[in-house]
C-alpha cells in the first residue's frame, strides 16, 4: 500500500497569478521574447516547461540570450553527450560570472544600489554598483600580488557581509575558485572542509556578533593558518571594530589595509572555460568527510539567471533578500541577486533578536520585494502568533521563498493570513548538491496549499519508485532523468569521478537520484517530504517524514520534533518520536491527542511505539534535522562513526540518544 494523492482531493489555492502585475512578470516576458525571437509559440508555463526540457540547447541558448551573457568566445556545440553524468555544456565557450554581477549597465546603474547591509546591532552600509566594482578591483589586486590565480583557491571563515561578497567576486573575476564557511563551525568543521582544497589565502574576520553577543574566532584563525599549509597569506577583516593593539604584530593583513593600498586598481575579468570551477560547495559531513561538491561559472550563471530572473521575477533595482549565512548554499544564490542588476539586501546577526519581529521590519524598511526565510523561522513566526502584514508597511513585498526543509501546511496558511493573500508564497526545493530549486514557484502558476507549484525550467524532474518506474500520485524518489548546467562539475579530490558516480547515479543508472521523497500530483505539483533514507515505511505504507512533524508540530505545547523508524531490511523496529515540549506543557498530556492525530490523519501503523521528551532536536549546521544518523545510533552504530558531532550546530543534543542506545544494549 502507498500514499496517493487523487483529484477528489485537490487542496485550496492559496494564491493565484492574477495578483502579479503583467509588467512586472519575467516569465511572461520571457515567453513574448521565444515567440518573437525564435518564433517558438508557448501559451503557459506548462508548455514551457515541456519545451525545456525537450530541446536542451533551444532552451539554455535561449537563457543565454534572452539575459544578454556575455560570451569571450562563443560554444561550438550547446551540448554534447546527453547521457549524464558525461555531459559537457557549451564546448569551447568562454566567459567570467563576476563579470556579469558586476556590469550592472555600466555607466547607467552605477549609482543603483548593489548591497543594502545590516547587523542586528543597528551597524548598517549600503554599496552602489559603481563602489562595489572598485573595492572589487582593490581586493583583486591584493590577491595578484598574493600570488593568487586562475585555478588557485581562496577560502573565508566570515559571516554574511559585504566585505564576504567582494572577495567572492574578487576571487572570480581571477578565475580562482572560492569557498566559504560561516564563522560560527566549529574548528574541526571548518579544517575537514578547507583541508581538502589546500587553499592559497585565507579571508576571515576577527569575530562576529549572534543575539546579542561577540565572539571572538582570532585563535580559530591562527589554528586555521597552522593546519592549512598551503596558505600564503591571510586578510583579516576588523568586525568587532575594538582595534586590538595586538593584532598588529600578528600573522595576517588588514582588510582596510588591503583596500587602502590597492585603491584605483581596475577590475579585470580572467576569461574561463564554460565549466571552470567557480565555488565549492559542502555536502553536511554528518556521516563522513563533507564532500567538496564543485560547480562552473557558466552553470551557475544560466542556472541563477533563470531562476532569479525568471522564476523569483527580480531585474534591475528589485531588493532580493534571503536569511542566510556563508555555510549554506543560499549565500551564494543571493550573490547572485547581482546577476539581474537587483539589489541583495544582508542581514548579519539572528533572526529572532531582540524579538521574531527583527527580519519583517528589515523588510518594510529597505522594501524588500523578495523575502527569503526558512520553515522553521515562518513555523516560530506562527506561534508567537505575528501578523507582520498588519504590523509592517510590506506593500513592496511580493514573495516570500521558503527552503530548507518542507514547509507545512500550517506554514503555507500562517504566510497567506498573516502576511497577505497577495504575497505568492515559493516554496522551493534542491540543495547544495545544485546550488538551486530542482521543484518551485513561478510567478505565473497558482499556489496550492501544501504543495510546491512546479519543476524548474530546465529541470526534467520526475518521481520514480523503487523498481526506477515513473510514479504519480505515489511517494517515490526524486530523479532528475536529463542533464542540467547547474549539476557539479566533479567532485575535489574525485579524478575518476567514482564518487560523483556512487552519489547521484549508482541507484538509477544514467538518472540523477536527488535523495530525496516525494510525490508529484496529477497537476505537477510536488509534495517533498524529507531524505528518501529516512522515509518511514510502516506495514508497506511509504510516508516521508515532513507529514509527519507537521501533524505533530501543529499540536499546541510541542516545539519541535524528530520521528525515527528503527526498522531495517528484514527487520521491523519501533517508530519513535522524541518531543521537545512546550514550558508549562507535559508530554503525558499530549501523548493521547498526539496519538490520536497520527492515527486518524496518517494511519494506525504510523501512531509511535513511544513518545520521547528531548530539550532539543539535533541539527546540521544549516539547520536541518538529524535523522538518518540517529537512526544508526539508535540501531547500536558507534557514534563518532555514525556522526561528525562537528557537523552540528548542537552537539550536546546528541547524548540523550547515545545513552538511550547504551541503556538498551545494556538490557
Amino acid at each position: 500500500m502507498k500514499q496517493h494523492v487523487s483529484e477528489a482531493t485537490v487542496p485550496e489555492v492559496l494564491w493565484h497569478p492574477t495578483a502579479v502585475a503583467s509588467e512586472s512578470n519575467h516569465m511572461q516576458a520571457f515567453r513574448d521574447w521565444l515567440a518573437a525571437e525564435r518564433q517558438v509559440h508557448l501559451p503557459d508555463y506548462q508548455a514551457l516547461w515541456q519545451w525545456s526540457v525537450t530541446d536542451l540547447a533551444g532552451f539554455w541558448t535561449a537563457v543565454a540570450d534572452f539575459f544578454e551573457v556575455r560570451f569571450h568566445t562563443h560554444a561550438s556545440d550547446v551540448i554534447v553527450d546527453q547521457q549524464m553524468p558525461e555531459t559537457v555544456w557549451f564546448r569551447g565557450a568562454t566567459l567570467n560570472y563576476a563579470e556579469h554581477a558586476l556590469r550592472a549597465e555600466e555607466g547607467k546603474l552605477d549609482d543603483d544600489l548593489a548591497v543594502i547591509f545590516e547587523r542586528e546591532d543597528g551597524h548598517s552600509d549600503a554599496i552602489s554598483y559603481g563602489e562595489l566594482r572598485a573595492q572589487v578591483g582593490a581586493v583583486r589586486a591584493a590577491l595578484v600580488e598574493l600570488g593568487v590565480g586562475k585555478g588557485d583557491r581562496v577560502v573565508a571563515l566570515a559571516p554574511n557581509i559585504p566585505q564576504t561578497l567582494i572577495a567572492f567576486l574578487a576571487t572570480a573575476s581571477l578565475g580562482a575558485i572560492w569557498s566559504s564557511c560561516s564563522p560560527d563551525f566549529g574548528m574541526s568543521a571548518v579544517r575537514d572542509r578547507f583541508s581538502q582544497v589546500s587553499p592559497t589565502v585565507l579571508i576571515a574576520v576577527d569575530g562576529y556578533h549572534y543575539n546579542g553577543k561577540q565572539f571572538d574566532i582570532r585563535p580559530t584563525v591562527t589554528q586555521l593558518q597552522s593546519d592549512l599549509p598551503s596558505l600564503l597569506a591571510t586578510i583579516v577583516v576588523d568586525y568587532l571594530g575594538d582595534d586590538d593593539p595586538s593584532a598588529h604584530n600578528r600573522p595576517w593583513r588588514s582588510w582596510n589595509e588591503v583596500l587602502d593600498r590597492y585603491a584605483g586598481s581596475p577590475v579585470q575579468f580572467e576569461s574561463v572555460a564554460f565549466d571552470h570551477p567557480l565555488w565549492i560547495l559542502y555536502s553536511s559531513g554528518t556521516t563522513g568527510l563533507p564532500k567538496a561538491i564543485v560547480h562552473g561559472h557558466g552553470g551557475m550563471l544560466l542556472e541563477h539567471l533563470k531562476a532569479i530572473g525568471l522564476h523569483c521575477d527580480l531585474g534591475p533595482r528589485d531588493r532580493f533578500f534571503w536569511f542566510t549565512t556563508t555555510g549554506w548554499m543560499v549565500w551564494n544564490f543571493l550573490a547572485s541577486g547581482l546577476l539581474v542588476g537587483s539589489t541583495i539586501v544582508l542581514y548579519d546577526g539572528s533572526p529572532t533578536y531582540p524579538d521574531f519581529t527583527v527580519l519583517w521590519r528589515l523588510a518594510e524598511r529597505y522594501r524588500v520585494k523578495y523575502f527569503g526565510t526558512s520553515p522553521q523561522f515562518i513555523d516560530s513566526c506562527s506561534r508567537e502568533g505575528l501578523t507582520p502584514g498588519d504590523q509592517y508597511d510590506l506593500s513592496a513585498l511580493r514573495t516570500v521563498g521558503s527552503t530548507g526543509a518542507p514547509l507545512t501546511e500550517p506554514g503555507f496558511r500562517w504566510l497567506a493570513t498573516a502576511i497577505g493573500e497577495n504575497v505568492q508564497i515559493a516554496s522551493v526545493s534542491g540543495g547544495t548538491d545544485v546550488c538551486t530549486a530542482l521543484v518551485g514557484a513561478s510567478p505565473d502558476v497558482p499556489v496550492w496549499v501544501g504543495e510546491i507549484p512546479c519543476a524548474t525550467l530546465g529541470a526534467a524532474v520526475a518521481v520514480y519508485d523503487d523498481s526506477g518506474r515513473p510514479v504519480v500520485g505515489e511517494v517515490g524518489e526524486l530523479v532528475v532523468t536529463k542533464p542540467m548546467p547547474a549539476m557539479p562539475v566533479c567532485f575535489w579530490n574525485d579524478a575518476d569521478g567514482s564518487r560523483l558516480r556512487e552519489s547521484y547515479f549508482d541507484t538509477y543508472p544514467r538518472v540523477w537520484r536527488h535523495g530525496d521523497s516525494a510525490l508529484m500530483t496529477e497537476r505537477g505539483t510536488f509534495i517533498v517530504s524529507g531524505r528518501s533514507d529516512s522515509t518511514l515505511n510502516r506495514g508497506g505504507i511509504r510516508m516521508g517524514t515532513s507529514e509527519f512533524y507537521r501533524i505533530v508540530e501543529s499540536c499546541k505545547g510541542v516545539l519541535d520534533s524528530l520521528v525515527i523508524d528503527t526498522s531495517s531490511v528484514g527487520t521491523h523496529g519501533e517508530l519513535l518520536c522524541f518531543v521537545v515540549v512546550a514550558e508549562g506543557s507535559a508530554l503525558t498530556d499530549l501523548t493521547p491527542s498526539l496519538a490520536a492525530n497520527l492515527r486518524k490523519q496518517l494511519s494506525p501503523r504510523h501512531v509511535p511505539d513511544r513518545f520521547i521528551e528531548i530539550d532539543e532536536v539535533p541539527r546540521t549546521l544549516s539547520g536541518k534535522k538529524v535523522e538518518v544518523p540517529i537512526k544508526k545510533i539508535l540501531n547500536g552504530a558507534d557514534p563518532e562513526a555514525a556522526i561528525s558531532f562537528d557537523a552540528l550546530r548542537n552537539p550536546q543534543s546528541l547524548f540523550p540518544f547515545v545513552e538511550a542506545a547504551a541503556a538498551h544494549r545494556a538490557k
